[in-house]
């Protein structure tokens, strides 16, 4: 199994740019940004990585926790980990949001994968979800991807984009053959982290300017 944690400084963020939701700006503060990359072939295999980050009000920073598989055995041993991740930052730090784009796919995944090993914890017991696709939606009417709204928000990624056929392909190799992460280079390993991690610092800048690009389009149409 491969553990990355990671801490990104952040930018002084403004009240008036966020994202409110039923007239709250400050949700974001009890939120987990959240977003996996899985397997699925007819039904969910794996969970290949897993992916989650939060602000750091104190410290003002994002702290970024990732789980990747390393053979078919770490399947089981990936949600353990998931599991233990939610509960804590549930239990000790407050969180109560898990924010995404278009997250009820990964719902979908992760509960299947819950359920088939007995691992039992509820998600929604636990979080409220905000899936920042919906509330894009509800404001322009109009549906769109998570990479067409950073071109809106003017993130650039540091990160190559990886269609998800590949993606399934590589963690298809991961559970089929336990040696198949030691041969491959470590620039794919690294890549694949950076991917993810840019899905959920992508969330989280989106969320804290929400505003800034809204505001922009109304003035435009308007």
């Amino acid at each position: 199994m491969i553990e990355r944690h990671n801490v990104l400084e952040v930018e002084k963020l403004l009240e008036e740019n966020m994202l409110s939701i039923s007239g709250k700006s400050y949700l974001f503060k009890d939120a987990l940004f959240f977003d996996l990359e899985h397997y699925i072939y007819k039904k969910p295999i794996c969970i290949g990585v897993f992916g989650c980050c939060y602000f750091d009000d104190i410290e003002n920073k994002l702290n970024v926790t990732q789980y990747m598989i390393e053979s078919g055995k770490d399947a089981r041993h990936i949600l353990t980990l998931a599991k233990n991740y939610f509960q804590t930052m549930s239990s000790k730090y407050g969180k109560k949001y898990l924010v995404t784009f278009s997250g009820n796919n990964d719902f979908t995944v992760i509960n299947y994968l819950f359920e088939k090993y007995n691992i039992d914890f509820d998600i929604e017991a636990h979080f409220r979800h905000i899936d920042l696709q919906k509330e894009y939606e509800r404001e322009k009417k109009v549906c769109i991807g998570l990479k067409a709204l950073e071109k809106e928000f003017g993130i650039v990624r540091e990160s190559e984009v990886i269609s998800g056929s590949n993606l399934a392909k590589t963690f298809s190799k991961i559970v089929k053959d336990s040696g198949y992460v030691q041969r491959m280079p470590q620039e794919k390993r690294d890549k694949i982290l950076l991917y993810n991690e840019q899905d959920v610092v992508s969330l989280f800048q989106i969320y804290v300017n929400w505003n800034i690009v809204m505001k922009r389009d109304e003035i435009l149409e308007s």
